[in-house]
């Protein structure tokens, strides 16, 4: 007997896509507005130098600010932050400054001046747009190099995520649709074959 069944295609994203959500920040250059925004679809896509994928919606003003300023930013929320996550992804910056209205405490990266967020995060990624037109323009997908990062030692260290020995509230959220996450969980360990 299979307990497989059809999907309807307008799900299919939901299959693939339970990597960490993440929080996308950037910076108006002329204003000089910070905005953020909540997303799940990101990943890495090469190791040296460490480059980046998101995608962003032509209609966003993140995508936008993303393309004049040339940079973003990466926060990774942790389950503590669930709230803030699912609310900044639910209204847009280009009517509010969202981080006044949800009182999110930032600082400048160093290098790019993308706004960063440490407090409810488990670690951040300064990047550098690559222009790729085409990707951009036809699949909404942005690539950047990361050019600094940093992570939260009690649940990222010596190059891994630490599940197993950290505190549950600073796991990774994971989002499902409609308002729904997971945490990170039970780590389990591959047996050589």
């Amino acid at each position: 007997m299979s307990y497989f069944r059809s999907v309807e295609l307008k799900h299919v994203s939901r299959l693939l896509n339970h990597g960490p959500t993440v929080l996308i920040t950037s910076r108006d250059t002329v204003s000089k507005r910070k905005n953020v925004m909540a997303a799940a679809w990101s990943t890495p896509v090469e190791f040296a130098p460490p480059r980046v994928a998101i995608v962003v919606d032509k209609g966003a003003w993140t995508r936008e600010l993303i393309e004049t300023g040339g940079a973003f930013g990466i926060c990774i929320p942790t389950a503590a932050n669930v709230d803030l996550t699912y609310a900044v992804g639910s209204v847009s910056g280009r009517e509010e400054d969202k981080f006044n209205r949800f009182a999110i405490p930032s600082f400048d990266s160093s290098t790019l001046g993308v706004p960063l967020i440490e407090e409810g995060c488990s670690a951040w990624l300064e990047c550098r747009l690559l222009p790729e037109a085409g990707a951009q323009q036809k699949y909404d997908t942005l690539f950047g190099e990361v050019i600094a990062a940093a992570a939260d030692e009690r649940i990222f260290s010596q190059g891994r995520w630490q599940f197993e020995s950290a505190d549950p509230s600073l796991f990774t959220l994971h989002h499902l649709g409609a308002g729904s996450f997971i945490c990170a969980g039970k780590v389990i360990a591959a047996k050589p074959r």
